[in-house]
């Protein structure tokens, strides 16, 4: 048996695009400069992570509840309704499951807007522990989270697998013991070298999920 711990955005649905697209808008509506790798450093932060960033680092003028009340608002709609599962992803959950792997999801994306997606999609009920990194009160740039999660699911750190998209998470992860998958995803195709070379293995589609990890 296997243990999986899945990222959500851009790996397990491909909400990456609408994620881009909304946290741009909002700092561009606010006049706030920002270089071009921001999607890259702000998708393992968590909106109050995220928040925290823009106005601490990037210098928005904006109270940080408000700004995560915001960001959360113009989320849920999306995440609730139109937000779809990668390609093969539910077929080879409810696989992974029938052979009796362990199945978790750690996420920078608030209940809010992972829950009811994960519902309505039907593979919530797949997953022995769904969790945001606000469950944690911490970040997935912090390492601690990933021995944190371990120690939930009852596993030696380097006993799970992580499966992300974004490159600065699989880094992070693996420097906390974690076994690492690195899955593809548009938004982060520019890092996939990278991402290659610190990851025990590396899927372009979920299809391939299964036979990576018993190779690696």
């Amino acid at each position: 048996m296997s243990t999986y711990l899945f990222d959500f955005d851009g790996t397990l649905v491909d909400s990456m695009p609408v994620y881009a697209a909304m946290m741009l808008r909002i700092l561009d509506e606010n006049n706030v400069r920002y270089g071009d790798d921001i999607i890259k450093i702000i998708t393992p932060l968590g909106y109050r992570g995220t928040a925290k960033y823009f106005i601490e680092t990037l210098g928005m003028d904006m109270n940080e509840d408000d700004l995560v009340a915001l960001m959360t608002s113009r989320a849920v709609k999306a995440y609730t309704f139109d937000v779809q599962a990668k390609a093969h992803v539910i077929d080879v959950l409810r696989a992974l499951k029938a052979r009796g792997d362990d199945l978790h999801v750690l996420t920078a994306s608030p209940h809010a807007m992972l829950d009811p997606c994960l519902k309505r999609l039907g593979v919530y009920d797949l997953f022995g522990n769904v969790w945001s990194c606000e469950d944690f009160g911490t970040t997935k740039a912090d390492p601690k989270i990933y021995h944190m999660a371990a120690e939930k699911i009852g596993k030696p750190v380097d006993k799970v697998w992580f499966l992300d998209d974004n490159y600065n998470a699989d880094r992070t992860a693996k420097e906390a013991g974690m076994r690492v998958c690195a899955v593809y995803d548009a938004s982060s195709a520019e890092y996939t070298q990278e991402m290659k070379q610190i990851a025990d293995a590396y899927i372009e589609d979920f299809s391939q999920l299964m036979a990576s990890t018993q190779q690696a």
